[in-house]
């Protein structure tokens, strides 16, 4: 990659190899939740992510690529802890483990998501940074609902 427009779709199918993904995982989170809340917070966010996708399908299309994702060893990783947790994990662990875990991937995707916006409005793509200031927008709001869960349920 020489250049930022390059960097931009790189990153672009990054980030839906990521959110596909995580469309993979999500369900087996879910089952292994043991909070109601967490799970539907799980539950939701896999709805989301459904969209969220559509809506990268959008961003392509504003630079007139096809779709498609690269593998992506960040999500990869943090997928895999999950795994790791859902295997070994027990009692108040897991679900504050899986919220934690959880939290990791909303990390990820708003650092991914912010730097993509921003390099869509120096390259003067202005719908794909409206595109992804609405998904940027949805990852910061799942993350806060996290938070909050954590905070008044899942550590206590």
């Amino acid at each position: 990659m020489k250049t930022l427009a390059e960097l931009f779709e790189h990153t672009l199918q990054d980030v839906y190899y990521a959110e596909n993904a995580i469309t993979k995982a999500l369900p087996k989170v879910a089952k292994a939740a043991k909070d109601a809340k967490l799970k539907a917070a799980v539950e939701h966010h896999l709805e989301e992510t459904k969209g969220q996708i559509e809506t990268l399908k959008k961003v392509f299309k504003t630079i007139g690529k096809k779709p498609e994702g690269v593998k992506c060893d960040a999500i990869e990783g943090l997928l895999k802890e999950a795994d790791g947790l859902i295997e070994e994990g027990e009692g108040v662990a897991l679900d504050a483990g899986l919220l934690a875990a959880s939290q990791a991937v909303e990390h990820y995707e708003i650092a991914r998501y912010g730097s993509l916006r921003e390099w869509a409005k120096v390259l003067g793509n202005e719908e794909a940074h409206v595109l992804l200031s609405e998904i940027l927008d949805q990852e910061k709001a799942t993350n806060n609902k996290l938070t909050n869960l954590a905070v008044t349920s899942i550590n206590k």
